[in-house]
């Protein structure tokens, strides 16, 4: 561990509260008195230069704080302009903007539709019922988007709509007895926009305790028609 500090400040301080005692006992401790007066004078020198820095430094707080208040007094008084002029703009066409010599606002890009389910998991309840779990990434900052689940028993039958869900998740507690093989398709829906449909196979079978169970094959999302 160092004797003397790391910081200047208390650097200073630290040989302002030894100086005396050194000097006082100069001899004793091994030093000299000329060599503690020559440390004496340089304490000193760096003591008014800290008092210099610390006045500079509380100076240049103020003047720092002096100066972001004047540029949000300036901002506020600024944005108002170009509010006024964005109104004018409005009214008499794009013109306005060249005249203020600012550009117009860039038109906004579309948001892009929703995402596609995947990664759809299935849980089999005690009463029959198949609880569906799926990701979906959508674009950041959209909301109020819809998931639409169909179904479809077996290979051969056609897609009814099950219903519609705000969360990630459903629950299918129509699932007849005996079907080995359904097939869900999921989209995601906003109301300016639709996703891609994702369709899972999923599987019945039992294992060894005759404890029915699921499992789920994905297949490739295709555009809605």
């Amino acid at each position: 561990m160092s004797v003397v500090p790391n910081k200047y400040p208390q650097r200073v301080q630290f040989y302002e509260d030894h100086v005396t005692t050194w000097n006082n006992n100069s001899s004793a401790i091994g030093t000299n008195i000329s060599k503690v007066q020559n440390l004496t004078t340089l304490m000193q020198q760096a003591r008014t230069r800290l008092n210099e820095q610390q006045v500079a430094l509380a100076a240049a707080k103020a003047a720092t704080l002096a100066f972001n208040l004047a540029v949000e007094s300036m901002s506020v008084e600024g944005a108002s302009i170009i509010k006024q002029i964005r109104a004018q703009a409005e009214t008499n066409g794009d013109s306005v903007y060249t005249l203020a010599q600012i550009p117009a606002p860039a038109t906004p890009s579309p948001t892009a539709p929703p995402g596609t389910p995947t990664a759809l998991k299935v849980t089999l309840d005690g009463n029959g019922a198949l609880l569906l779990n799926w990701k979906c990434k959508n674009p950041k900052g959209t909301s109020g988007t819809i998931y639409q689940i169909y179904r479809k028993l077996g290979v051969s039958g056609e897609f009814t709509y099950l219903g519609g869900t705000g969360e990630k998740k459903f629950t299918d507690d129509a699932v007849p007895a005996g079907v080995t093989q359904v097939t869900y398709q999921i989209q995601a829906v906003r109301s300016t926009a639709v996703g891609l449909w994702a369709t899972f196979n999923v599987y019945f079978g039992n294992n060894a305790g005759q404890t029915t169970s699921a499992a789920v094959v994905e297949n490739a999302p295709r555009i809605a028609a």
